[in-house]
């Protein structure tokens, strides 16, 4: 399987706490088991803030534990490039600019499949797909 790079609404949702389970939670746990899964370092910043608000209220061991899973995988990290590239992307495609970010580095990462809910399903972002896996 090739390279997939996962938007942060992936890993909120693997994280949520509900009981019983909700469908998204179930099928973000399942991506995340899939092998190739890429992070970037603004994904896993992104997961801490809505870990620790309302949203999540995550305690801190089990934020700590979905941390350090994410750091097992491959995690881009954010240059002056990326930057660049998705200042591109996001005057090419109108899309904002923290989703050209995460373009940008699913494209830096290699990975073809963009797993997210916030972008178009099907939408190819200069070689980068957008995959919903909630359709």
């Amino acid at each position: 399987m090739p390279n997939v790079f996962v938007d942060t609404n992936i890993l909120v949702y693997a994280a949520a706490e509900f009981t019983p389970i909700q469908r998204k939670t179930a099928i973000a746990r399942e991506l995340l088991l899939l092998p190739g899964i890429h992070f970037s370092l603004q994904v896993l910043n992104e997961f801490v803030a809505v870990s620790r608000s309302a949203k999540l209220n995550l305690p801190p061991d089990r934020e700590q534990r979905w941390l350090e899973a994410c750091l097992l995988r491959p995690v881009t990290s954010l240059s002056t490039r990326t930057f660049l590239a998705a200042l591109s992307i996001h005057s090419r495609y109108g899309i904002p600019h923290w989703d050209s970010l995460i373009v940008a580095s699913a494209k830096e990462s290699l990975c073809p499949t963009l797993y997210s809910e916030d972008l178009t399903h099907g939408q190819n972002y200069d070689g980068v797909t957008v995959s919903n896996p909630f359709l």
